[in-house]
């Protein structure tokens, strides 16, 4: 079956005024405030409206450890809601908003894919609403008066070698990552070392996604720290007098975005947080509001159970107070193969010829990851369902290992089409979620806030990626213990690390033991409220390929976007 072009399906959809969209969860027209014809944001005071209203089913997409291709937990999470749907659910969507830098990189947007995708794409991966810019816009305001301050005589006393706060971008531009500014004349600034990050990456962006209203972002853009005095202590946004216009500029951006999917169900579209220094999920406001709308909110949670999901866990809910009813792993035929070690799978690249052969063994050989997942979800206290996200080339051997793994570990599973079927390809998969969400659990975050940074670190890594230990280079024990004192050992932790393995090296594949987390520098996200212990290099800032989107987008006679993948 060949299916048409995403940017072709979008296009090719009936969109429903957005009033009838969000007349499916209950919000009147006066909570919509249009951006055009296609994107409405949604009024915090939906908040409040709908706060005697029963709490929705509540479940998170997340998925194995995933090739550099991406498994398709988007499209799946996409194709799940619309099929809860087909079973007479009022469900919702809820997911983060794509940057534009890897939309005109190698990976393409992200509004799912085929025919289980949010719509219009073009306005979901290019500006939606402006939230990103606003994001852009507030961290490098605070990046401006953080320098004038240096300029104007530095009365807080800044250390200008602990400077944390470096500006932001939504392009990926390898040539910003490390610059030194303030170059020129005396007037123009103080010259010192610093670079660029993606906006994905802003702690700004994290605080959007955090932050249960517009008075408690503001409380947390103020308690964003950009560095440190000699004497050690720490330097805040409020200390610089920049919450308040940084908060103003972010004023519109906390209102959640309404789209819908190709078949007209809801979609609440906002924040989209790093997946590898922060917690990788959609905003908490927009859950509020979709979970006291809907019988089901499906979310989704950045790359795989041991990162996004892991986040989402012990972040996102400690933040919010919802509890998930299930959780959802996306596994795909070509991501097990490859965690067989027997394949290379390279982003931008077609699959090796002998990779797409029928070889359920190769299945089998890769499963441990799946089984690792499923034992992660499992840890927390909830039902995990296995989607197999079905692809053309697949095999139905190769789905029945699938299907035998997940069912052997104590899992649902179910094989999913939704991206050439839409949600009556995701049928089977909406009816095991049911089950799975409306079974009692006992949901449970995975260490108290009482606990010690180190404590929690290796809780997680011992617990969740199947490491031995942890090891502190001198500078990450040093930070441990000086945000300790400082009193920040009650917040979470979040550990940056390779996305392509449950351990911090990519080349390790399946469920690698005997392996030591080494954890090289720790850094602290006060406004967001996690500590962030990096292991490995992370790039906040990534570069283009020698063929990017970008060259592919254009418009055509008819002014139409061409080229958006």
């Amino acid at each position: 079956m060949t299916v048409p072009s995403d940017l072709d399906i979008s296009r090719a959809t009936a969109l429903r005024p957005l009033e009838d969209i969000a007349a499916q969860l209950g919000l009147g027209p006066h909570l919509l405030e249009p951006y055009g014809h296609n994107v409405a944001k949604i009024s915090l005071d939906a908040i409040e409206e709908m706060s005697d209203r029963p709490q929705a089913r509540y479940v998170v997409v997340s998925a194995i450890t995933p090739t550099p291709l991406g498994e398709g937990k988007t499209t799946t999470t996409v194709g799940l809601g619309q099929a809860l749907r087909h079973l007479g659910k009022v469900s919702a969507v809820a997911v983060r908003q794509p940057s534009m830098g890897p939309t005109f990189g190698i990976k393409g947007g992200a509004a799912g894919g085929g025919y289980s995708q949010v719509v219009p794409m073009e306005a979901l991966n290019l500006h939606l609403t402006g939230d990103m810019h606003a994001v852009t816009a507030a961290h490098n305001l605070l990046s401006a008066m953080l320098d004038n301050h240096l300029h104007k005589g530095n009365r807080l006393g800044i250390d200008p070698h602990r400077i944390t706060w470096r500006r932001v971008l939504d392009v990926n531009d390898r040539d910003l990552r490390n610059i030194v500014t303030g170059l020129g004349g005396r007037a123009d600034g103080t010259p010192r070392q610093t670079g660029f990050d993606i906006t994905a990456a802003s702690e700004v962006m994290a605080v959007l996604a955090l932050s249960t209203s517009l008075r408690d972002m503001r409380r947390r853009l103020g308690r964003i720290v950009v560095g440190y005095t000699r004497d050690g202590s720490p330097v805040t946004a409020e200390d610089l007098r920049a919450a308040g216009a940084m908060t103003a500029i972010m004023r519109e951006a906390i209102k959640p975005n309404l789209m819908q999917t190709t078949e007209n169900t809801p979609v609440l579209v906002h924040a989209g947080p790093f997946g590898n220094i922060a917690h990788g999920n959609s905003s908490v406001v927009a859950d509020r509001i979709a979970g006291r709308c809907a019988d089901y909110l499906v979310t989704e949670a950045g790359f795989g159970a041991d990162m996004g999901a892991e986040r989402f866990f012990n972040i996102k809910c400690r933040t919010s107070g919802m509890r998930p009813d299930a959780a959802v792993l996306v596994a795909t035929v070509r991501a097990l193969k490859a965690h067989s070690g027997r394949y290379k799978v390279v982003a931008g690249r077609p699959l090796p010829q002998e990779m797409l052969a029928e070889n359920p063994d190769d299945v089998l050989a890769g499963a441990e990851n799946l089984r690792k997942q499923i034992e992660n979800i499992r840890l927390h206290g909830v039902s995990p369902v296995v989607a197999v996200n079905a692809f053309p080339a697949d095999h139905g051997s190769e789905h029945d290992a699938i299907r035998r793994v997940a069912e052997e570990a104590g899992a649902r599973v179910a094989v999913s089409n939704h991206y050439s079927e839409g949600g009556k390809g995701a049928l089977e998969l909406a009816e095991v979620v049911v089950e799975a969400a409306e079974e009692p659990n006992q949901f449970r975050l995975l260490y108290p806030d009482s606990a010690d940074l180190r404590t929690k670190i290796e809780t997680i890594a011992t617990r969740v990626y199947g490491a031995d230990g942890v090891s502190y280079q001198p500078a990450a024990a040093r930070a441990l213990a000086d945000y300790e004192a400082l009193g920040f050992g009650n917040l979470p932790v979040c550990i940056a690390k390779t996305h392509l393995s449950l351990s911090s090296d990519p080349s390790l594949l399946g469920a690698p033991t005997g392996w030591t987390l080494p954890v090289r520098e720790v850094r602290a996200s006060i406004g967001a409220g996690f500590i962030y212990a990096i292991c490995g290099e992370m790039r906040t800032m990534p570069g283009l390929g020698s063929h990017p989107a970008a060259e592919r987008i254009d418009i055509d006679e008819h002014g139409q976007i061409v080229g958006l993948s």
